[in-house]
């Protein structure tokens, strides 16, 4: 077949991709720069991550060693953390490719599904046939809560600061973390943001409790107002007997509440009456957890709110450490690297010291705030 002309084939043509733009214009030279840079460019980042992955498997047997000398009640020194700061890369960045090729297809990762509190109602509704009791006002909830708090033991200071941290200082009871345009961070709701898989392993855990308070309240409620509360309490007990249907652990907690029954049982931090007990709860199992570790003193709200966010283990490693101490240990000693690169927080206050500082510098500001002082005055 003989080859259409030149002006046919220009007017039939689709105008050039970005790709087919770059590569009719890369030169062999720009291309050899390229491969250079690009050489360059990978010798420099495997060199760090040998360096960061070095770093990282140092903080995790240190983190094993500090777990071993806890068992036998030994001393924890400055040896048994990694004292410098996580590598940072700072060599020559990606070269861009002038020929224009794509660059190798990456699947994309799975995005989990995060519910938000209409599909934790949904499922309330679904699996138990149930819906919570809201309160009829902000107030109300407030007092609710403050009431179940110092009834726990806990002070003002500690219950008002960890909200005011949490929540900015104006959060409602039923404010998820990060929610913006339909989607959340995470499962994250309340005063102190408790996570479904908190919800699921206070029921497992204190959920007979709970029962027996909601008890005692009802023998003392009129005629409709107990006949509402028995019909909670019988939904209550089975939630609690579905928590625990699995195994006492985080883990297996963790595999209950991603499911549509998890949800469900995460709703209960939204009931008036069951929600303030969860919330209390889980500030008072780090407090138990610090005593039991012979760790007396009261905690301050900022060393609450360390065990709060990091989980017991973890921020009962951070509140006993001698002050001395908190301003020379990194803050990388107490993450996953994963968790810890994306973490600004812990980031720029790299040390235990700076990282408790604005823990408390946040809870000063925020207390200042109208939600903030509501609570307190609940109290």
């Amino acid at each position: 077949m003989s080859a259409p002309q030149a002006g046919a084939t220009d007017a039939a043509a689709p105008p050039l991709g970005v790709g087919e733009a770059f590569a009719q214009a890369a030169s062999p030279q720009a291309i050899a720069e390229y491969r250079l840079k690009l050489a360059e460019y990978q010798q420099a980042r495997a060199a760090f991550e040998d360096e960061a992955n070095a770093y990282w498997n140092a903080i995790a047997e240190k983190r094993r060693g500090r777990n071993a000398k806890r068992r036998e009640h030994l001393a924890i020194g400055l040896d048994d953390y990694v004292l410098t700061q996580p590598p940072v890369y700072t060599g020559p960045k990606r070269p861009v490719n002038p020929e224009g090729q794509p660059a190798p297809e990456v699947k994309p990762r799975e995005r989990k599904v995060i519910p938000l509190v209409g599909d934790l109602l949904q499922a309330a509704n679904e699996h138990f046939q149930w819906t919570p009791q809201k309160p009829v006002t902000e107030v109300e909830f407030k007092r609710a809560y403050a009431r179940a708090a110092a009834a726990a033991g806990l002070t003002r200071e500690q219950a008002v600061r960890v909200y005011s941290f949490e929540t900015g200082g104006n959060g409602n009871y039923d404010m998820q973390s990060g929610l913006r345009s339909g989607r959340a961070i995470s499962t994250a709701i309340g005063y102190n943001q408790l996570l479904t898989t908190n919800s699921v392993e206070l029921l497992a855990e204190q959920g007979h409790e709970f029962v027996g308070e909601l008890m005692q309240r009802a023998v003392q409620l009129p005629g409709p107002q107990r006949k509402a509360m028995d019909q909670k309490i019988a939904v209550l007990k089975k939630m609690v007997a579905f928590a625990r249907s699995v195994p006492d652990d985080w883990s297996a907690h963790e595999r209950l509440a991603d499911t549509p029954q998890g949800w469900a049982l995460h709703a209960m931090v939204l009931d008036i009456d069951v929600g303030p007990l969860l919330q209390t709860h889980k500030l008072l199992t780090s407090i138990i957890f610090a005593r039991a570790k012979g760790f007396n003193r009261p905690l301050t709200a900022a060393e609450l709110e360390m065990m709060n966010l990091t989980g017991d283990g973890t921020g009962l490693d951070m509140v006993t450490m001698p002050q001395p101490m908190r301003d020379l240990v990194p803050t990388a000693n107490f993450f996953q690297r994963a968790g810890y690169e994306r973490n600004p927080v812990a980031i720029r206050h790299n040390t235990v010291a700076k990282l408790l500082a604005i823990t408390d510098s946040r809870m000063d500001s925020n207390s200042n705030l109208p939600g903030a002082r509501e609570l307190a005055t609940a109290f």
